[in-house]
């Protein structure tokens, strides 16, 4: 979105913000105990759209897992990253891990927003580029009072983008990390229209002496964020599932059955669901349960008996937070329509498939059962259980199964049933031996619409096999669709293969959006802590926030 001198302009775009007015004369300086402060006027009647809203920081949560509050102590969100305690407001910078400082250590870039297509604003980031100038708040500055000052995005890294002030020029030695969807960076003309000063850096050593004329050369055909940045980003971090909504959710002890669960709260669209049934809870716990709202392991009430699925039956020992309605239909995700006449799979059909008790394993596999709808129960060749219990189910449209041939083809070591030798596996001989067919490759799904991803970028991934931890992450491989996600501080024997549109992997600064504890690598001291009332941002009122609870997020 260009910044422009208004010379004939009649009419500015939402997407444009005139800087100087109709007239230089109407940018005024001001002197303040030796420093300048720049203040551009008469602005708000040359911006179209809403002025963006402000924000606060995330509460720092200290666990990756914490447990409902009880008694007089509500945490709600409002405005989405506005934090309530009791009746008083707090604002605090989640105390977490430094992705700045990791970055430039690692020397990685960071995978772009846009690749995850579950991800806030990932429709608009390539908006957001290397060069756009914003409005930050200055730190480089010895005054009693906040000040501001115009910066340039350096490099872009998910949703955090490292920044340097206007007349550092090529001086690195002050750039800085910020989050894009703090808050704390605002549109060229914000600080007009809410009365703040632009003040120039102390340390700044270029001898700049008119820091209008300066501003105007740099500002001048730039680009900034849009005006309504915020506003679209609170509207994309609204999540249809709400607190009490019952849904059917894999049994992570007995993978082959779902089990009814309750949501209590949403992160971004990340679900915490808690088991109705507690029989199998330890003393003083809770069984309970993390996944995305648009992951597949996840159902509305119904679906079990709808496509042949096994459930687990109702307990004695119920829910302490009991659902108080069932979540709709069009709230999931919708699977890709499969056609099951004809030619489908059947019973006893092998395939290759990625082993849900180790994700980073592709395995000899079988058709164990097929249920409506496309589903398909697969069990992994030499470790099914007499009974099927870890049996688990794909849809037939899954990028988690694979025709035969797929791990030779692309490189991949297969895992090969107990007693066989991967070096001298053969397929053909495999079927012969076990008197079986394979499944035809016509079945399986070749969609790619291409992604970004590459060799080494950096992102934020949950634990599938721990759902209740987000760690750092980095794309070890990618394979068509399919991408080898490694934990950062790891062995290899950690590592899983998800898809390109996992909604279980996030851009580096989703989790400080989503107020989620990231999980660092083990043994990296790279925790800070922070004073709730000096958390280094703004300190923003709740008179910007939402009144409304039931339109925003609830974080426990």
């Amino acid at each position: 979105m260009p910044l422009l001198l208004l010379l004939t302009l009649t009419g500015v775009s939402s997407g444009l913000i005139c800087l100087w007015g109709r007239s230089l004369e109407q940018t005024c300086v001001y002197k303040r105990r030796g420093a300048t402060a720049v203040s551009i006027i008469n602005l708000t009647s040359f911006v179209q759209g809403r002025p963006p809203s402000k924000k606060t920081v995330v509460l720092n949560k200290k666990k990756p897992n914490p447990p409902p509050p009880s008694g007089n102590c509500l945490i709600h969100m409002k405005d989405f990253n506005t934090v309530h305690v009791s009746s008083s407001t707090i604002t605090c910078t989640i105390a977490g891990f430094d992705w700045g400082t990791y970055l430039n250590r690692e020397t990685s870039l960071g995978a772009s927003v846009s690749c995850f297509q579950h991800a806030p604003l990932w429709d608009q980031w390539d908006n957001v580029t290397v060069g756009t100038k914003v409005e930050v708040l200055n730190t480089n500055a010895v005054l009693p009072s906040k000040v501001y000052w115009i910066a340039t995005i350096i490099q872009i890294a998910g949703y955090k983008a490292l920044l340097r002030y206007e007349g550092f020029e090529h001086d690195s030695s002050h750039d800085f990390w910020c989050s894009l969807v703090s808050g704390e960076l605002h549109p060229i003309g914000w600080c007009a229209m809410t009365t703040k000063l632009l003040v120039p850096p102390q340390d700044v050593k270029t001898n700049i002496v008119d820091w209008k004329e300066y501003l105007m050369q740099k500002l001048v055909g730039a680009n900034t964020i849009p005006v309504d940045f915020y506003l679209k980003l609170s509207e994309c971090m609204k999540c249809p599932f709400r607190s009490g909504m019952r849904v059917e959710v894999v049994d992570p002890k007995h993978i082959s059955r779902t089990r009814i669960a309750t949501v209590t709260a949403t992160h971004a669209g990340r679900l915490h669901l808690v088991y109705a049934d507690q029989r199998d809870a330890l003393e003083n716990t809770t069984a309970d349960f993390w996944c995305h709202k648009s992951s597949p392991l996840l159902h509305p009430i119904g679906w079990s008996k709808n496509v042949g699925h096994p459930i687990k039956p109702p307990g004695t020992k119920g829910n302490p937070m009991k659902g108080t309605c069932d979540s709709s239909v069009h709230l999931f995700k919708k699977l890709r329509y499969v056609y099951m006449q004809g030619t489908f799979f059947e019973q006893g059909m092998k395939l290759e498939a990625i082993d849900p008790l180790n994700l980073g394993s592709i395995c000899v596999a079988t058709v164990q059962k097929v249920l409506l709808d496309g589903y398909l129960m697969v069990g992994i060749d030499g470790s099914v259980l007499a009974d099927g219990s870890d049996w688990f189910c794909y849809h037939a449209s899954s990028h988690a199964i694979l025709p035969i041939g797929f791990c030779e083809k692309n490189g991949i070591p297969l895992k090969v049933p107990h007693g066989y030798d991967s070096r001298t596996f053969s397929w053909p001989e495999y079927l012969k031996e076990k008197k079986a067919k394979a499944a035809p490759a016509h079945l399986f799904n070749y969609e790619y619409p291409g992604h970004s991803f590459t060799q080494n970028m950096k992102l934020e991934a949950a634990d599938l096999m721990q759902p209740s931890l987000v760690c750092v992450a980095t794309v070890k491989r990618a394979v068509g669709r399919l991408l080898l996600i490694h934990f950062d501080g790891w062995e290899d024997e950690f590592d899983q293969w998800v898809d390109c549109h996992s909604p279980d992997i996030y851009p580096i600064g989703w989790c400080e959006l989503a107020m989620l504890q990231l999980q660092p690598p083990p043994g990296l001291d790279s925790y800070e802590s922070y004073d709730s009332n000096d958390s280094g941002g703004e300190d923003y009122s709740d008179e910007h926030a939402s009144s409304n609870p039931e339109d925003e997020d609830v974080g426990l």
